[in-house]
């Protein structure tokens, strides 16, 4: 039977917990059912005083994280990421064991924000990876030796797996039955839980969400007068005389404050603009790209399919909220 460990970490997501849970559970009814012995065997394991919320697994006994023996795949659950550090730290226990149980051969696989625990154990350095895109800039910031994909769906690099936000977390796991069991089963799986498998990039889900909580008051003033002025046909150049700093200065402060560049900051939140526009409103295409800092259609439908995964006129159809 595979030993699987399920971390409960301080500050998961119960969603991202209950389906994987599921999911295993799924697996191991199908084969049940077809009079063979479940397949994997789920361990759920915690640290410190865990007594409050025990009984939400019915079925599961979490056990305390000391007690644990070799496992064969270990997953990280989705967290709370609103204070990364705070977490990061609360958490901080599990990051030995990590590294030991990958040392002893365990494949590793972190879910949506998960992936920045995966980070902190130092195991992603130098690998591929990818998290919930609306964390991608705290994550790039947080950890640059990470070889960072955030637009894909799941990765894979030398026996660690990490995924997307929310729904892509079902890829994964998708992944790990095709490994553990084989294509008829993950595809059983991904009709149980209508799971379209070949979906290949998350862009086109995410928001911009800047970094603001980094204490720099020189890269806020810059962020602001983006913000602020991202309709208008400014530049770089135009940002930077506002600021009495050198060049060299800002453009190293601001990337290290907020994961992107001065470019990519602004590029981001005239796109994140321009979504809103599609959404909310009738406006043409022209008339969305003019209102949020585009006098060019071309090269506003080049970058808008770059930071979403596709062009302006599909994200609306797939987005836009219709009234009856």
């Amino acid at each position: 039977m595979i030993q699987v460990a399920l971390l409960l970490t301080k500050k998961y997501r119960l969603l991202s917990i209950a389906a994987i849970l599921d999911v295993f559970d799924t697996v191991n009814s199908y084969y049940k059912s077809n009079g063979k012995d479940a397949i994997f065997n789920l361990n759920l394991f915690y640290i410190g005083d865990y007594t409050n919320e025990v009984a939400i697994f019915e079925k599961y006994i979490p056990k305390l994280l000391t007690s644990s023996d070799r496992q064969d795949i270990v997953l990280i659950p989705a967290f709370d990421t609103g204070e990364i550090g705070l977490s990061l730290n609360e958490n901080v226990e599990f990051l030995p064991w990590l590294q030991q149980q990958y040392k002893k051969g365990a494949e590793i696989a972190s879910f949506c924000t998960g992936a920045f625990l995966l980070a902190a154990s130092g195991l992603l350095n130098g690998k591929q990876a990818t998290t919930h895109i609306n964390a991608s800039s705290a994550f790039a910031s947080y950890f640059p030796d990470v070889t960072f994909k955030p637009d894909a769906v799941v990765t894979h690099d030398t026996r660690i797996y990490t995924s997307g936000g929310a729904t892509s977390s079902f890829h994964l796991l998708l992944r790990l039955i095709h490994n553990y069991c084989n294509r008829d089963v993950a595809v059983r799986v991904a009709k149980i839980f209508s799971i379209d498998m070949n979906r290949e990039q998350q862009s086109h889900f995410g928001s911009f969400t800047p970094i603001r909580d980094h204490g720099d008051e020189l890269v806020s003033k810059i962020q602001h007068c983006m913000e602020n002025t991202y309709s208008e046909p400014i530049t770089i150049d135009d940002i930077l005389k506002q600021i009495p700093s050198s060049r060299r200065n800002i453009i190293r402060r601001f990337k290290q404050a907020t994961g992107n560049t001065l470019i990519e900051y602004l590029q981001k939140t005239r796109i994140e603009a321009a979504k809103k526009l599609l959404e909310q409103t009738n406006q043409s295409i022209l008339e969305v790209m003019l209102n949020s800092g585009y006098n060019d259609l071309k090269t506003f439908r080049q970058l808008f399919k770059k930071n979403s995964g596709m062009p302006p006129k599909d994200y609306r159809d797939k987005f836009k909220v219709r009234v009856a």
